[in-house]
């Protein structure tokens, strides 16, 4: 099975980013596109109250459950968005630092906002995703 996502590195850019600049999907991938993966649990509250790493964990592992449904992986993931309710970096690095160690060495390109607000009671972190499969 060919491998579904290839992760670019750029020897011009700052290897200062702590993930691939771009990545590609063979032509012949299909692509799972992913709602915003929040930090609730099955009951519909919202975990980790006041934590952005908590949160960022909860997300993930929500993330990686609707990954599984669609037969993928964190390993499929080409993209990411990290949004973050905060103006603080500080707070962005937190849920950061959560969401790239999830990835481990598939550092998949993302981007980290910080946002006013997100949906749910309590929300701090939410993590859209987009992965490829290769059939």
């Amino acid at each position: 099975m060919p491998k579904a996502v290839t992760l670019i590195r750029s020897r011009s850019l700052s290897d200062a980013a702590e993930y691939a600049y771009a990545a590609t999907a063979p032509a012949d991938a299909r692509l799972v596109f992913l709602a915003g993966a929040c930090p609730l649990n099955a009951d519909g509250t919202t975990a980790g109250v006041g934590d952005y790493a908590a949160q960022a964990a909860k997300c993930i592992e929500n993330m990686t459950t609707a990954l599984a449904e669609a037969g993928a992986t964190l390993e499929n993931v080409i993209s990411t968005r990290v949004l973050v309710a905060s103006s603080r970096q500080a707070d962005l690095v937190a849920a950061w630092d959560v969401v790239r160690d999830s990835f481990g060495d598939h550092d998949a390109p993302s981007t980290l906002l910080g946002v006013t607000v997100l949906g749910y009671d309590h929300q701090l972190v939410e993590i859209e995703a987009v992965a490829a499969i290769c059939d």
